[in-house]
């Protein structure tokens, strides 16, 4: 990475979340208490005592700095230079206009070799076939130089317009990113199901888990929302679109994290789609979110082999 100035990366760690959004995105600030706001594209994330904390994915931080990186996906030298650039030539606005319009959708560099996202994904116990199933259609690789997992969300024209990163210690989206179109997988044949997921390392655990049953794992649609909110009223982008290219889709399935969030979001879509679809919310069996769970089966099993070889 090219040298920075350690004194402009203290100044760029100064500034705190509320006083950049204030100044210079005014527009992505909902107030919802006295000292208490939301952002209008994460309602989860609440700021605070100085403080944001984006509930649904269970990350948080201190500084513009922090939001920048683990919210918005930007690399460290351009979260940087964001917050600097625009404290240098862009002066503070005192009310709303219009949106700033949003970095145009890039995807991160691809990498000679897929090592270091091959062992983070097995770490997390998805299976090496479910893995290069993904890589073959170009819905996953491994970022360069950092070495992070990209999912890759693609629209109606097989164009990417979404990609989220996922590392050992970072997580985050591309800059630009459409949450219409979030990391999703098609059915081999037409389908009328749709399974809903948190995250895209939910969704290939529980494609690893119908592996594990011998089961086909492309038999419906699996896609990711991207995070789920438990105050949100609306449809998330995601489902909504998927539905507008497919209105064929008569079943919903929320296979969401196993807490409050994750079965009030399923409440939620239930609602919104009464007498349009069915929806049927199938947390995981046990543990936090699927992959908790696939991680728990996979010891399980480990446990019940030693034990096996050991007679």
């Amino acid at each position: 990475m090219p040298y920075i100035d350690p004194a402009v990366i203290a100044k760029a760690k100064e500034m705190d979340l509320l006083t950049y959004l204030q100044s210079y995105e005014p527009h992505e600030l909902v107030r919802i208490g006295s000292t208490t706001y939301c952002t209008r594209t994460h309602d989860s994330l609440k700021i605070s005592n100085g403080k944001w904390h984006w509930h649904s994915r269970g990350i948080g931080g201190r500084s513009a700095l922090d939001y920048l990186i683990k919210v918005r996906g930007l690399q460290f030298k351009a979260a940087v230079g964001q917050i600097m650039g625009w404290a240098a030539i862009q002066p503070p606005v005192s009310a709303p206009q219009k949106k700033v319009e949003m970095n145009a959708f890039a995807l991160p560099p691809k990498n000679l070799t897929s090592n270091r996202m091959m062992d983070y994904l097995q770490g997390r116990g998805i299976a090496i076939a479910i893995i290069k199933y993904c890589c073959d259609r170009g819905l996953l690789y491994e970022s360069a130089p950092y070495g992070n997992a990209v999912f890759v969300g693609r629209d109606e024209m097989d164009a990417p317009r979404y990609a989220a990163l996922r590392g050992e210690r970072f997580m985050g989206e591309v800059a630009g990113s459409s949450k219409r179109y979030s990391f999703g997988i098609s059915s081999v044949k037409p389908c009328d199901t749709v399974n809903l997921f948190e995250s895209p390392i939910d969704l290939l655990s529980y494609a690893t888990l119908l592996r594990l049953k011998r089961r086909n794992p492309w038999r419906d649609n699996l896609l990711s929302l991207s995070g789920v909110s438990k105050s949100s009223k609306a449809l998330p982008a995601a489902l909504e679109q998927f539905l507008e290219n497919h209105p064929d889709t008569r079943n919903v399935v929320c296979r969401f994290d196993n807490d409050a969030v994750g079965h009030d979001a399923a409440g939620a879509i239930r609602m919104e789609l009464e007498g349009r679809c069915l929806v049927y919310s199938e947390p995981p069996p046990s543990g936090k979110d699927y992959n908790e769970y696939l991680c728990g089966r996979l010891d399980r099993q480990q446990k019940t082999r030693k034990k096996e070889y050991a007679r």
